[in-house]
């Protein structure tokens, strides 16, 4: 599977410019969308899956183009979005049976083996009779990428997946997107969250103010922040100096004041030993300090 973007923009009325311009491959396995809120992800999101054109520019989907071919498209599609909803009413078994249909599967036995299989695969057997309404919130964030997932799609979108839930929640959700991508098949995970990457993506994008500002590697944008991260130990006074000058990433009270990370180009006349950044790290560098110097972006 392969997803191009082409010089895709997004206008609003009033002249709100939510994408400017953006042009991206996406290929098989997990792909991540990264970037503060507001920055665009939602609105490129809503295009990939037909729920909103662009004002410019084209998607190909295996070469298909995605406004010409919707109905064709959509039958590659699953989507969890942001503010996924069910229907109160039913039960689990019930909504992704419903789902089902919706994906196509128009015999009985077929769906009843694809519900039981996906309520196995995302955990969620156990709980097949109860309303979805009475579910957890990671239950039904669950229930979400089951609905997503039935009927195998080739293109599986999800937006915002982990907002809200607890860190174990978060974990099993990562950890079920990532054992997906044993199939032939595109996930793209729009977030917010740094940690969703990290653990998940092989390639990923990164979005500021509606423009792509980089495409590649998760390693090779860490790579970037080699040498610009530091540990610190300041006292009490010197503590409020350094959140001044540089992006404290972390503090942890010491007998001395505090230990701390900060981000930066250097350090100054506090002493500092560089430690190897990680990818929450490498997106405030990114952020924060390479932004501001146009002639750095790559």
């Amino acid at each position: 599977m392969e997803i191009r973007i082409e010089n895709l923009s997004k206008i609003y009325k009033g002249g709100n410019k939510a994408i400017s311009d953006i042009n991206l491959v996406i290929e098989d396995g997990m792909f991540g969308l990264l970037g503060p809120n507001g920055a665009g992800k939602s609105s490129l999101m809503r295009i990939l899956v037909t729920l909103m054109k662009p004002t410019s520019g084209r998607v190909l989907v295996n070469g298909m183009d995605l406004q010409k071919n919707r109905k064709q498209v959509r039958t590659l599609l699953g989507y969890l979005p942001q503010d996924f909803r069910f229907f109160a009413k039913y039960r689990t078994w019930e909504f992704l049976d419903y789902s089902a249909r919706l994906a196509g599967l128009k015999q009985r036995s077929v769906r009843n083996k694809e519900v039981e299989r996906m309520l196995e695969q995302v955990g969620l057997f156990e709980a097949r009779d109860r309303s979805a309404s009475k579910l957890s919130g990671g239950m039904k964030r669950r229930l979400g990428i089951a609905q997503a997932l039935i009927g195998d799609p080739k293109i599986v979108i999800v937006d915002e997946p982990t907002t809200g839930l607890d860190p174990d929640e978060r974990i099993r959700f990562r950890n079920l997107l990532s054992k997906m991508t044993e199939k032939e098949m595109i996930i793209i995970l729009s977030t917010h969250i740094v940690g969703d990457i990290s653990s998940t993506c092989r390639s990923m994008a990164l979005l500021e103010k509606g423009k792509l500002v980089f495409n590649g590697a998760p390693d090779d944008l860490v790579a970037q922040a080699r040498g610009h991260v530091f540990q610190m130990t300041v006292s009490n006074r010197e503590f409020e100096d350094v959140k001044e000058k540089y992006n404290v990433i972390s503090t942890i009270p010491s007998i001395n004041g505090w230990d701390i990370q900060v981000v930066a180009q250097d350090t100054g006349n506090y002493p500092s030993i560089p430690i190897e950044p990680n990818l929450e790290h490498a997106y405030v560098y990114f952020m924060e300090l390479v932004l501001n110097q146009p002639q750095l972006l790559y």
